[in-house]
């Protein structure tokens, strides 16, 4: 592999080697990415060099940077434990796990017959220290506006409650566990993107871009699969860099990225 690369494009490649023969040390402010783990899914037979590229990752993320890693666990005869494996190898390279988030599934059709219908993912957010963007999203309150005696505070040494007035904001930031809805019209409206067999939803990739990076940095994703993350990245004027060894994948992603730019 040889050459310059450009932003806003997806290439066909080894993600491992790419990073470490195209890519400049820390050039990238954002990764928004989902492996496939404990091949649960057939992914046209390629292998998953986990640790070449984790190591790739740390070399090529900004100090600042942040990567989103979104990963779940094989469920038989017990739970794999591979996300926190993987996980701990991140902190391990250098990265600080600044946050746990879950990603919920809110209409998930597998059931288990000897335990509760497993309905999330992990989103590890990794950052090269102390992340250097954070945009935090925000939800409406259940109430808001002033409140006389509207919150108490401590007991004095006569133990009678006292309360003081207070103001409540009308927004709040969420939490750190983000719902979504899976398959057609839930995860895409692109109905040819689900050739790929595992993609995350498109609302997912938004929110954590919107959350950690801002307009014109370099978003990249090195296991693109069918584009979702440079779909999004692309819609709020990022910069991006998509990366999958398959061919047939990397097709599905430019067609969505044409879309997004030209709709049909």
């Amino acid at each position: 592999m040889n050459g310059p690369i450009t932003t806003n494009e997806i290439y066909t490649a080894n993600c491992a080697e790419f990073m470490s023969d195209r890519m400049n040390p820390e050039s990238v402010d954002l990764t928004v990415t989902s492996p496939p783990y404990d091949d649960m899914r057939n992914y046209e037979g390629y292998s998953f060099p986990f640790e070449d590229i984790a190591e790739g990752l740390y070399r090529i993320t900004k100090d600042g940077g942040v990567v989103v890693w979104v990963v779940g666990d094989k469920i038989k005869g017990g739970r794999s434990l591979t996300s926190f494996r993987q996980a701990l190898y991140f902190q391990e390279l250098g990265f600080q796990c600044h946050d746990v988030m879950i990603y919920e599934k809110k209409n998930t059709p597998f059931m288990r017959k000897n335990a509760y219908t497993n309905a999330f993912e992990f989103m590890f957010v990794l950052t090269k220290g102390k992340p250097k963007t954070f945009n935090p999203l925000v939800t409406a309150t259940q109430q808001s506006g002033f409140r006389r005696n509207g919150a108490l505070y401590n007991k004095g040494a006569d133990g009678v409650n006292r309360k003081r007035d207070i103001v409540y904001n009308e927004k709040k930031t969420r939490t750190n566990i983000w719902r979504y809805s899976v398959g057609l019209h839930g995860t895409t409206s692109d109905k040819f993107a689900f050739k790929h067999p595992a993609m995350f939803p498109e609302k997912l990739a938004e929110d954590h871009i919107l959350s950690w990076s801002n307009a014109g940095d370099l978003v990249f994703d090195p296991m693109s699969g069918s584009g979702t993350t440079c779909k999004m990245a692309q819609k709020h004027q990022r910069e991006y860099i998509g990366v999958d060894i398959s061919p047939e994948y990397c097709e599905i992603a430019v067609r969505r990225l044409a879309q997004e730019v030209l709709p049909l």
